[in-house]
């Protein structure tokens, strides 16, 4: 495999070196933007980012408003107060400071 891609790599490179200058294979179904500022984007664009970018921001924050448990989880969070040295993994030698 590596030794067919050398081949055909040495075939570009001679075909290259023959003519010059390389074919130009494009398509021209995009801007190309060297060195320049990119075409601005149309109204209609503009507008419909806005409407797309409210709808989103408006799904997101409905359902942090109506359903916290998805984000938030379910369950009362425990007291770390009333955790026990042993369920921290603290060994008895420890010093404690209160």
């Amino acid at each position: 495999m590596l030794l067919s891609r050398r081949f055909s790599s040495i075939r570009s490179i001679q075909k290259l070196m023959t003519n010059g200058t390389p074919k130009n294979n494009s398509r021209q179904s995009h801007h190309w933007n060297y060195r320049k500022g990119a075409p601005p984007a149309s109204e209609n664009l503009i507008m419909i980012a806005a409407v797309v970018q409210g709808i989103a921001w408006w799904w997101m924050l409905w359902h942090l408003w109506t359903e916290p448990g998805h984000v938030f989880g379910q369950f009362d969070y425990p007291d770390p107060s009333k955790w026990t040295d042993k369920e921290l993994g603290i060994s008895p030698g420890r010093i404690k400071y209160d």
